[in-house]
């Protein structure tokens, strides 16, 4: 049976928040039997709640701007 797991991919400080945050990725690892490569099927930011909360679209890991991607 597959795997799904999130990793940690990057740390920095958002301005917008004013901490340091980490962006994770979903990764599925597939079962033991299948010679396929682990997949990426989703991208998050550890404080996207708290950037959701202002009024403006933040970026492309909070889920509210997909054309603005911070570092």
């Amino acid at each position: 049976m597959a795997e799904k797991t999130w990793e940690v991919t990057k740390t920095f400080y958002c301005d917008r928040v004013g901490h340091v945050v980490s962006i994770e990725n979903e990764i599925v690892i597939p079962a033991d039997f299948v010679p396929d490569a682990p997949r990426i099927i989703a991208r998050r930011c550890s404080r996207s709640s708290e950037c959701n909360l202002y009024e403006k679209p933040a970026c492309a890991w909070c889920g509210t701007n997909p054309d603005f991607k911070p570092t």
